[in-house]
């Protein structure tokens, strides 16, 4: 009788998890797209500058200036990453792909690595567009790749390496979108649904209009 009981115990808990997955994985309706708050409304304490930088990319230089005009999504991250990045790119490649055509070639996405001792351009330039072809990598020096996560308020820190060598590098998980001036937006939290990241990118794009 003791097993019985806990056997619909289990039989409730996993009903429960599987709702609860295929409510995350079902397209969000317009209804459930909330308005990001700006990043201009949050306390200034809490604000990153943000900022124009110049970093490495597959062909060389590649300048956040270079994209004034349009709505630039920047997440910070690195290509050994197991789950954390695959997740959040995955759901940035999806939004840019449920994009109008004339909406698409408004916004350019980069991912900016967190680890230049083991991202090289050559690694970023089949990485990134493994998830979506409008996708960059870039990377940089140490020293430049602190002063851009500073900028963003991205926290990164290198984990001490296993026997083989390996390690992992422990970073916060945020997208950055940056207006059509070149300001810093919205601060997009980890796990944002597709549908809202298209919500955000469509906000700032009729904010860009004439």
């Amino acid at each position: 009788m003791r097993t019985r009981g806990l056997l619909i115990v289990l039989i409730i808990g996993l009903s429960g998890v599987l709702l609860y997955l295929a409510a995350f994985w079902e397209p969000v309706s317009p209804r459930a797209i909330s308005r990001v708050e700006p990043h201009s409304q949050l306390p200034q304490s809490a604000r990153p500058p943000g900022g124009d930088f110049t970093l490495q990319g597959p062909q060389g230089p590649v300048a956040l200036k270079d994209y004034r005009g349009k709505v630039v999504l920047i997440y910070f991250g690195y290509t050994y990453c197991p789950d954390v990045c695959p997740t959040s790119l995955s759901l940035l490649a999806q939004a840019l792909s449920e994009l109008e055509a004339g909406e698409r070639q408004r916004v350019q996405a980069i991912f900016v690595s967190l680890d230049p001792e083991r991202d090289t351009p050559d690694r970023l330039k089949d990485y990134a567009p493994f998830f979506h072809p409008g996708l960059i990598g870039l990377t940089g020096t140490p020293q430049q790749i602190a002063a851009v996560a500073q900028q963003y308020g991205a926290r990164y820190q290198k984990q001490p390496p296993n026997a083989e060598g390996q390690y992992a590098v422990d970073h916060s998980s945020v997208t950055y979108v940056i207006d059509a001036q070149g300001r810093l937006a919205v601060a997009l939290p980890h796990g944002q649904p597709p549908a809202q990241i298209v919500a955000t990118i469509r906000q700032q794009l009729v904010a860009a209009a004439p």
